[in-house]
């Protein structure tokens, strides 16, 4: 059996599986703590006593044009498919986007790895669309003819009240430009939070400025929502701008095939996506209301369907030799 090596490339973790005749292994690194993710997967194939590749495909968190691929949210350098297989010794190397792959993995989906938010009225040849939350905020959509990757999330940000429109002014003063990205994501989410706290001269409670310190901030608000008013104003403020990016998506691509909800924040948030906040600011389109709800609504629950379809891409030929 050839040794096959996977990736799934984020601004926050790399993760990586590789296939081999022993069985499938699979280790997950901080980013921000390598340089490169040829520092990356060397160290992997190290621990993993493999010193051959066959083939691998790496699904990275920004735009790929032919062999090579950058990474939006972290300072490495170019990913660089020839140079990355020369030294790594990898037999063949192909780089897609990290939401690509989402899409390529849809195919191997069960239904247990979906949650259902609306069941809508789907049709098998339809357009099917994946997007959603991680570090970044990640599209795809899927047609008949092959799947289509997309830097949508760095669409601009329109608000749709009072204080969204506060928020817009807000994010343009920090960046210069608002795009939803900069709150459908997890360092967004934070950034939400903040503009609260300073809007309303609120000071957090010890125990989330703590959590927010000292692990994921954005998990950390997350999780006290359920008991601090401002962190809960904040992720309903998220899910509602959410809810609108996807239904602008959805009246751009009409995705009759159904709408998966993908991410590294989606599956962890799914009781709050079902308790109706993100479906009425998905609705909330006027006069083409009745359209949105004939399109099926999914959260992708499986831990790694971007793996799945980076395994789905490694050329059969080689699989097969």
């Amino acid at each position: 059996m050839k040794n096959l090596l996977t990736g799934d490339i984020g601004g926050t973790k790399t993760l990586l599986q590789i296939e081999t005749s022993s069985g499938v292994s699979q280790q997950s690194y901080a980013s921000a703590e390598y340089a490169s993710l040829q520092d990356v997967v060397s160290l992997f194939l190290r621990e993993s006593g493999i010193t051959r590749v066959d083939a691998a495909c790496f699904a990275l968190a920004g735009p790929v044009a032919g062999r090579i691929g950058k990474l939006t949210n972290l300072p490495w350098p170019d990913v660089d498919a020839d140079a990355l297989a020369a030294a790594c010794n990898i037999g063949e190397v192909t780089l897609i986007n990290d939401f690509a792959a989402v899409g390529y993995g849809l195919a191997a989906l069960r239904a247990d790895d979906l949650v259902t938010l609306q069941a809508g009225n789907p049709q098998p040849d339809g357009v099917r669309l994946a997007t959603g939350p991680g570090t970044g905020l990640g599209v795809v959509w899927l047609t008949p003819q092959g799947v289509h990757a997309s830097e949508g999330g760095h669409a601009d940000f329109a608000p749709v009240n009072e204080v969204q429109k506060e928020l817009l002014f807000h994010l343009r003063n920090l960046y210069g430009r608002a795009t939803y990205e900069r709150i459908v994501s997890g360092p967004g989410l934070v950034d939400v939070f903040n503009f609260l706290c300073g809007a309303r001269g609120y000071s957090p409670p010890p125990q989330l400025r703590a959590a927010m310190t000292e692990g994921d901030a954005a998990a950390a608000i997350s999780h006290f929502a359920r008991q601090d008013y401002l962190a809960r104003e904040a992720l309903d403020i998220f899910i509602s701008v959410y809810g609108a990016f996807v239904g602008d998506l959805a009246l751009t691509l009409l995705p009759r095939g159904g709408i998966y909800l993908a991410g590294g924040i989606s599956a962890k948030i799914v009781d709050e996506l079902r308790n109706g906040g993100f479906l009425r600011a998905f609705r909330d389109k006027g006069r083409f209301a009745w359209l949105l709800e004939s399109f099926p609504v999914h959260v992708v629950t499986h831990p790694t369907p971007g793996l799945l379809g980076a395994r789905a891409v490694i050329p059969a030929k080689i699989t097969r030799e």
